[in-house]
């Protein structure tokens, strides 16, 4: 299974919406409000690379309020495997 982790920002005051929102999307394994430069952090999981694609620009991107976001890929699976 392939995961993803995306950092977002959002409009101010609209965290808690956007977080709801993204736990509606049975990929999204994990999503959290965070302080510093980006409000949520989110972690996605899917069978393949095209399908987390399909998530984060399809559904995540455009969720109203949401003004940008990073993707980070992992290079190394859990443990070094």
């Amino acid at each position: 299974m392939d995961a993803l982790y995306i950092l977002i920002n959002c409009d101010l005051g609209s965290e808690i919406e956007i977080i709801n929102e993204l736990a509606k999307i049975p990929e999204v394994k994990e999503v959290r409000g965070t302080y510093g430069i980006y409000d949520i952090f989110v972690k996605v999981q899917a069978n393949s690379s095209a399908t987390l694609e399909d998530i984060v620009t399809h559904k995540i991107r455009r969720i109203p309020k949401v003004r940008s976001t990073v993707t980070l890929t992992p290079i190394i699976s859990q443990g070094g495997r």
